[in-house]
């Protein structure tokens, strides 16, 4: 994640002109009414340093500045004074390291008002970060969240720092309240802040986090790279592909959403498709492949060339049984063999007739995978065009953890499309 590092220069620039814009130290006036004033050793060197910051001559106010501080008869005030214009021509000057060390100052002395004490922490907190003290940053990112004043941009610097500073545990418990907070308000997360916590998962590997973050990133920013890192992190997931059915349900989600890459993944889809008896939808993924130059070295092309041939003639000898099996379907006493033959005409492209069959044997009942069954009926009906009865299907899908979860993530495509 990235921070605005013209927020943080304003944010410390600001906090000094605080205290600058009320400078009337030299004011006798404002002495008579016994308020702190600077001392008559100082005043003539600290009233020209003043007068130089004013005049943007930084360089030339630092100088005066830094005498001031090396006078031992400055007096407590004078240092206040010292520190207040010095914060705020070390931050106009770029200097974040003594800036930091200036506010710091000014937070712990005795003359800053209470109304600008929140200002200077966090301007201490911003130039510590910019300095790379990320400790220090941190420690006054805490002091706002422990007084109730920490604001977004200071939520995300504490988050910052902490990694990296290479904390990435303390990185995900910075940010996993904030983001779970703004999606519970109705607010989407932010895209740096997602970012930034699937990386803390991923160092750590937490791969649940990394996953529920990337199913997050997918949800609210929907571009074709989060797909991509999800499903193939899915595709690693033994406990949702440890069965072929399950693997090939992944592999339609990651053609439908045009992020299946490797050559070896359209390979196994068209093999397993062939297996579960829908070889149309066999020869559908491999001429994708090879229109998309997915096979590159010759030895992959003739391999997939013979399984593709192989495909097409299963195609064809399948198509010439629909009927038959359609009528065997109807008189089985259970649905199985109506969805089998719903998945062959969804491999077709027939999805209204795919949506038929399946609903069919959804209401005959005694289905081996009643998830799944529900699973391709949603899928079909999308298919089809009929997206808010494929939403009902997806969220019918139950008992199968692993594809409730790719019944989600397709809802979730559903909505995008």
């Amino acid at each position: 994640m990235k921070i605005n590092a013209s927020k943080h220069a304003a944010l410390i620039v600001g906090a000094a002109l605080v205290g600058l814009a009320g400078l009337v130290h030299f004011n006798p006036a404002v002495a008579q009414e016994k308020k702190p004033a600077v001392s008559k050793e100082l005043a003539k060197t600290l009233k020209a340093a003043e007068d130089s910051v004013k005049a943007k001559k930084y360089a030339d106010a630092l100088a005066k500045l830094k005498d001031a501080d090396g006078n031992p008869k400055k007096s407590p005030y004078d240092q206040h004074v010292i520190n207040e214009l010095s914060s705020f021509a070390y931050a106009k000057t770029g200097n974040a390291a003594e800036a930091a060390r200036t506010n710091e100052a000014l937070i712990n002395d005795s003359f800053t008002p209470q109304s600008e004490v929140q200002t200077r922490v966090k301007a201490a907190m911003a130039s510590a970060y910019t300095a790379k003290n990320y400790d220090k940053a941190i420690e006054y990112g805490n002091k706002a969240l422990k007084g109730g004043y920490a604001d977004e941009e200071t939520k995300a610097l504490i988050a910052q720092s902490y990694y990296l500073k290479g904390d990435y545990k303390n990185t995900q418990k910075a940010l996993q309240p904030n983001i779970d907070a703004e999606i519970k308000a109705g607010k989407t997360p932010k895209d740096s802040e997602l970012q930034l916590l699937m990386s803390s998962c991923m160092k750590v590997d937490d791969n649940d986090c990394t996953t529920k973050t990337l199913e997050r990133l997918v949800t609210y920013y929907p571009k074709p790279d989060y797909w991509k890192n999800l499903l193939y992190t899915l595709r690693n997931d033994h406990a949702l592909t440890q069965s072929d059915r399950n693997s090939l349900q992944l592999f339609r989600l990651m053609s439908e959403v045009d992020v299946l890459q490797r050559p070896e993944d359209y390979t196994e889809m068209a093999q397993i498709a062939m297996d579960q008896g829908s070889p149309g939808e066999a020869q559908h993924i491999l001429e994708k492949a090879f229109q998309k130059g997915i096979f590159n070295d010759q030895r992959s092309k003739d391999k997939n060339t013979r399984l593709l041939d192989a495909a097409k003639k299963a195609a064809a000898t399948d198509q010439g049984q629909l009927p038959k099996m359609e009528a065997d379907a109807n008189s089985a006493p259970t649905g199985d063999k109506a969805v089998g033959v719903g998945l062959a005409y969804l491999g077709y492209g027939r999805y209204d007739k795919a949506v038929e069959l399946i609903q069919k044997g959804l209401s005959k009942g005694g289905l081996k995978s009643e998830a799944e069954a529900r699973l391709l009926l949603g899928i079909a009906q999308l298919k089809a065009g009929h997206k808010d009865e494929a939403a009902k299907s997806f969220h019918a899908v139950k008992g199968d953890p692993a594809l409730e979860r790719l019944a989600n993530l397709w809802n979730l495509h559903a909505k995008q499309a």
